[in-house]
């Protein structure tokens, strides 16, 4: 990597991670481009050159961290769910501002939506209506029900300071998926 490209990756990251630390003290509405370039120490034009606006920031932001989550979830398919959660709580503690502040912000709703969405198309090859135990029941409340309750457990963890460790939650949630699906 050059030290051009360390340049533009280090202004890169300094932007995100002043629009998150700015998202969790005020409105995203009330943040401005200033705001972000101020926080980040980069000129309005920095920030210009790599996004359109403080939207088009927040949606690649979001993008970044869904499309992590997706590769998280395709390099662990084949395993159990306890060891499949494991690298899934570890990224989520280890972006705890980016998922509580995304969570938890009003002018981030789509994130919330994004988030539900990817986790059915995640869990959609899990559900099967055809036999077992979940024969007989709609898939599409039972998607709802797991996804939904594992947005809220996410919210809770985060909500309570993380009172147990990501292997803790790794292990309850699996063994929760796996009475259910």
């Amino acid at each position: 990597m050059s030290k051009v490209d360390r340049r533009i990756a280090k202004s890169q990251e300094a932007i995100k991670k002043a629009v998150i630390e700015l998202m969790s003290e005020k409105s995203f509405d009330e943040i401005t481009i200033q705001d972000i370039s101020d926080r980040a120490n980069v000129s309005r034009g920095t920030i210009y050159l790599h996004y359109l606006d403080k939207y088009d920031l927040l949606d690649k932001l979001i993008a970044e961290h869904i499309d992590k989550l997706r590769e998280i979830c395709e390099s662990s398919s084949e395993l159990e769910y306890i060891d499949a959660n494991l690298p899934w709580f570890e990224y989520l503690e280890g972006h705890y501002l980016f998922f509580s502040t995304m969570l938890a912000s009003k002018g981030a709703p789509s994130f919330r939506s994004q988030f539900l969405e990817f986790l059915i198309e995640e869990f959609k090859d899990e559900v099967d209506v055809a036999k077992g135990k979940n024969q007989g029941l709609k898939e599409e409340v039972i998607l709802q029900f797991i996804v939904t309750s594992y947005v809220g457990l996410v919210e809770w963890w985060f909500n309570n300071g993380m009172p147990y460790t990501s292997r803790e939650m790794a292990e309850q949630v699996g063994i929760l998926l796996d009475r259910n699906l």
